[in-house]
């Protein structure tokens, strides 16, 4: 099993920077991608970036060149730098791992980003 933990969403105005974090245990040798996706109310879950065992990475076409994943293998831990915040990144953002030999993907809690106009 992998567990995965979310921190660092909140409020902040138009314009502004937030930085997620997602930090996994358990089972972490297993996993070979991870991922951001977020949901707001009314709509479906989409995904926002994701990022490989080795590194590769991918962007939903609505944030890029705003958005930055990476990740700190020491650490266990995956980023998401949101720069350049609009009132359409509201939502609640979800961490997602996929791991070898599990039939289902792994989410977090969830962590709620706010944006203020």
């Amino acid at each position: 099993q992998v567990q995965l933990v979310e921190s660092g969403g909140g409020l902040v105005q138009v314009g502004g920077s937030l930085r997620l974090s997602c930090t996994a245990s358990g089972s972490i040798l297993s996993i070979s991608n991870m991922g951001w996706y977020r949901q707001a109310p009314g709509k479906e879950r989409e995904l926002v970036a994701g990022i490989t065992r080795r590194g590769d990475t991918n962007y939903a076409d609505s944030v890029k060149g705003r958005f930055t994943i990476s990740g700190d293998n020491a650490k266990n831990t995956v980023y998401l730098q949101m720069n350049s915040l609009r009132p359409e990144d509201t939502a609640v953002y979800y961490c997602n791992a996929v791991a070898d030999y599990y039939a289902y993907d792994f989410w977090g809690q969830g962590t709620q980003v706010t944006v203020s106009s």
